[in-house]
């Protein structure tokens, strides 16, 4: 670790000026950002602690009815996130997965904004003296023909093959939240499927964000899918583990049993959450039926391709996406407890 300056920000705009000067992090739980400065893979100048700053609350959005939606403040800790009995009502989907992230004692310091921007858990973006293009543009890629197994399916590039990490982003995707980011320009927001990039000839840049920008909240939708969802994660061992794949289903159906809403959102596959509007609209006017979910697994993986060591994520992708597809149909939603897929 290299010597940084540190200061703490009181308000927004304060952060937001410290934040546009260069080499400069924001710290909210630390969680990620700390052990890269550790490993010397995140190398800031300058530290800006925003944990005073008044971004830790949740609330209905515009007004107080159920149907308006929620707010969720960037500071706002995934346990308490999780924990909360409006997002427990009307957003279980959320909560199952946070649920099966990281562990409680890191649940109760990491921070939704932070979750937002966690960073690749690729073996070789974490082991500096191997090249990589993430950490240091333009020196290659290791990861391609090397050790595969945790790396993309879909969406990856000559120049990365690094998957995104996070729990709460695939649910976030699935519910179509929205991110509100306050930078030198002002305030704007981002569609969370805007939110995260894919790597291209440009892997370093993890997401959207222009310099100095800081998220401050996350706006979820009035639709919450609390009757007909799951999360579905895969993974090497059933605790403190990150994903081979993992899916989040939200479906909507009508009193005839008829998918009037699907969203499907895949995690562990690729540089940001995964969703394929083809395959959501072939749920969409059917009847919850396995050939449908087959049909709609295949065109979300459609272009899926391995590296080897990791082209059992294909298969096991599918038949994943099948039967969280079933549980969400069924209303069944996968245990965040007992993890046993049934």
């Amino acid at each position: 670790m290299i010597r940084f300056d540190y200061a703490r920000a009181t308000d927004v705009a304060g952060a937001v000026r410290a934040g546009a000067v260069e080499h400069t992090r924001f710290l909210a739980g630390g969680t990620n950002l700390v052990d890269l400065m550790k490993e010397n893979v995140e190398r800031p100048l300058h530290v800006v602690d925003i944990n005073r700053l008044a971004l830790k609350g949740i609330e209905d959005r515009d007004g107080s009815t159920e149907g308006s939606g929620l707010r969720l403040g960037a500071l706002v800790t995934n346990a308490d996130t999780a924990y909360d009995p409006r997002v427990q009502a009307r957003y279980p989907l959320l909560a199952s997965a946070i649920l099966a992230g990281a562990s409680p004692q890191l649940r109760n310091v990491a921070t939704n904004g932070g979750n937002l921007n966690q960073r690749t858990r690729c073996y070789y973006f974490y082991d500096t003296a191997t090249p990589c293009n993430k950490r240091e543009p333009g020196s290659g890629c290791s990861a391609i023909g090397g050790v595969t197994r945790i790396h993309a399916i879909l969406g990856a590039s000559a120049h990365c093959i690094a998957t995104h990490p996070s729990d709460l982003c695939v649910a976030l995707a699935a519910l179509e939240a929205q991110v509100l980011v306050t930078g030198p320009g002002g305030e704007r927001t981002i569609a969370l499927a805007d939110y995260h990039r894919l790597p291209g000839d440009a892997p370093d840049r993890d997401n959207t964000l222009a310099p100095g920008e800081l998220v401050t909240a996350i706006d979820l939708p009035a639709e919450g899918f609390s009757d007909h969802y799951t999360y579905l994660k895969l993974r090497d061992r059933l605790s403190y583990a990150f994903a081979l794949v993992s899916v989040a289903v939200g479906l909507k159906l009508d009193d005839d049993g008829v998918i009037r809403v699907a969203r499907v959102a895949l995690g562990g596959v690729a540089h940001k959450p995964w969703r394929s509007s083809e395959a959501e609209a072939l749920l969409q006017g059917a009847r919850p039926a396995e050939g449908v979910f087959r049909a709609a697994a295949e065109a979300l993986l459609t272009g899926a391709v391995g590296q080897g060591g990791n082209d059992f994520k294909i298969e096991l992708a599918r038949r994943a996406i099948v039967r969280a597809l079933k549980q969400a149909a069924d209303g069944t939603p996968q245990s965040q407890s007992d993890k046993r897929v049934r």
